[in-house]
């Protein structure tokens, strides 16, 4: 358990104490400004305390990975001769995790600019024109 009191752990604990002790307090306020008449700080008054809830919830489930990642860096690696033989696995690839390969590059060929225009792409290029050149004309002024 020596990995709960370094540095990092120690902030965290640190972090975690501040803020429930910062919600519960703020929670207390709102209990204590509903019961002098406003009403809206009663909803307040539950929702600090489920801040200070979430936050103890983060903390536990961190220190139960790290916990999870220290036992598992601590234990010894499994015996060769226990594990069954393995049909030839593909090249590159080990384990379950998939082999890294080299990207695939791929030549982009512009479009083919022949053939005619679309009939509505031009007539809305005539109108955006139409407007660009009539900077005070409404959109219903337009004559085409």
């Amino acid at each position: 358990m020596r990995w709960l009191w370094t540095p990092a752990w120690i902030a965290r604990h640190v972090a975690m104490a501040v803020l429930v002790v910062g919600f519960l307090g703020l929670g207390w306020w709102q209990i204590s400004r509903a019961t002098a008449g406003n009403s809206l700080s009663w909803g307040y008054a539950v929702e600090w305390p489920v801040f200070a809830g979430f936050v103890v919830y983060v903390w536990w489930r961190e220190v139960k990975l790290a916990r999870r990642r220290a036992a598992e860096a601590d234990a010894p690696p499994a015996d060769l001769a226990d594990v069954p033989a393995v049909e030839s696995t593909p090249a590159g690839t080990t384990g379950s995790r998939p082999a890294v390969r080299r990207p695939v590059r791929v030549a982009r060929v512009p479009a083919a600019a022949g053939g005619g225009e679309d009939a509505d792409l031009a007539a809305y290029n005539r109108y955006l024109s139409w407007l660009n050149a009539n900077p005070g004309a409404r959109p219903g002024d337009y004559p085409g």
